[in-house]
């Protein structure tokens, strides 16, 4: 391995680490710089698609997620007002026998120490804060505010929407502010009470110009998360998050079914998130350096698949380095691109219009999908 070429994960999130830990396992050469301190458990939820599952088998970790998540029977969406179903879109075994693995919600902190536990410690570097990256043709130099510098002949930018990567290759550009901010709230499950409905174990609960989303992040169903969307005409994007409060959410949901007001009640601490969004780059790498997930294609959470985009371009990634080989990064890079952009747009698109699953619909062509055993498209045929 010390031989090959030395391949730099900037961004040690979901979308880095299962990308590192899938370059290791095809026996690259891979050092993940990540510019938090340490591992920490954010308290958040998250949803683990079949698709995604598919790709923690590769990695060896879908049955420990399986033990600690929660499996969904159903995802309902339902009326803000009266609680009345909009859809409900089978799970749980249905999920396992058409899309190939389990559907599940987690904590996010949970997921992101499995992935992190994958990648051998000495492969991991926290405290790195990338300033600055030169590709210099033979190798990019990475220089971290710690007044270190590394080398490598690839560079993976999994660095996040303010991707400092994704500056190098297009300039310093801010997201854009996508209109909506996200309430976020982990508690545990409160009693049930009078005029209430028992607690899905996955629910999106809608109005015209709102929602909020609400699952179990255990497999005990002891714990619950919610995550809101909630139309903002302005905000400063110095502020990416503040505190919130019950008050603010009792404000912002009044009038709302009597559940939604046991979950507001019920909430310890909340958040809130600006949501951003960034238009269809015009390339996702050039010489050296290429991109991946929010760096690349940073989305609304609406479709509770942008942390699966950036899982399933770090599998087409490495898929691709297998393919044509590492040394042959620029094609492997248009091998990658060629078979990923069309599907993260489609997925972009949809997040943006917040139209996924409110009403009953078929989602195999997302669930269903399998990073790898999809067909390769070449880069010329992609284009045409």
């Amino acid at each position: 391995m010390s031989n090959s070429p030395r391949i730099a994960v900037v961004g040690a999130g979901l979308g880095g680490a299962a990308t590192a830990a899938l370059l290791l396992q095809e026996g690259f050469n891979v050092r993940v710089y990540e510019q938090a301190p340490g591992f920490s458990r954010l308290g958040a939820g998250i949803h683990v698609g079949p698709n995604v599952m598919k790709v923690l088998r590769r990695i060896g970790i879908e049955d420990e997620m399986n033990r600690q998540g929660s499996r969904p029977d159903f995802w309902y969406s339902r009326h803000w007002q009266t609680g009345d179903v909009l859809a409900q879109i089978p799970l749980g075994d249905y999920a396992v026998k058409h899309y190939g693995a389990s559907y599940l919600t987690v904590h996010r902190g949970d997921f992101h120490e499995l992935l992190i536990k994958a990648l051998p410690s000495e492969r991991l570097s926290f405290g790195k804060c990338l300033t600055k990256v030169e590709d210099r043709g033979d190798v990019v130099i990475l220089s971290f505010a710690d007044g270190t510098t590394e080398e490598a002949d690839i560079v993976i930018g999994a660095d996040g929407v303010n991707s400092r990567i994704r500056e190098e290759l297009l300039g310093v550009e801010p997201p854009k502010y996508a209109g909506y901010l996200a309430h976020r709230a982990v508690f545990p499950t409160p009693e049930l009470k009078a005029g209430m409905l028992p607690f899905d174990a996955c629910v999106k609960w809608w109005s015209d110009d709102r929602h909020m989303m609400v699952y179990f992040v255990t497999s005990k169903a002891n714990e619950l998360y919610y995550v809101t969307g909630v139309p903002v005409e302005k905000w400063d994007l110095n502020d990416r998050w503040l505190p919130s409060s019950k008050e603010e959410m009792r404000e912002t949901f009044h009038g709302w079914h009597p559940t939604v007001q046991a979950l507001v009640d019920a909430t310890v601490e909340v958040t809130k998130w600006s949501l951003l969004e960034r238009d269809p780059l015009p390339l996702w790498s050039r010489g050296r350096l290429v991109l991946l997930g929010d760096a690349c294609h940073p989305m609304k959470p609406h479709m509770a698949q942008g942390a699966a985009m950036a899982i399933e371009d770090g599998a087409m990634l490495a898929r691709c380095f297998k393919e044509v080989g590492v040394s042959n990064y620029a094609d492997a890079f248009a091998l990658y691109e060629a078979n990923r952009a069309a599907r993260a747009s489609k997925v972009q698109r949809i997040s943006h219009d917040n139209t996924w699953l409110r009403t009953n619909e078929d989602p195999s062509w997302c669930f269903g999908y399998d990073v790898f055993t999809e067909p390769l498209v070449s880069p010329s045929k992609a284009a045409a």
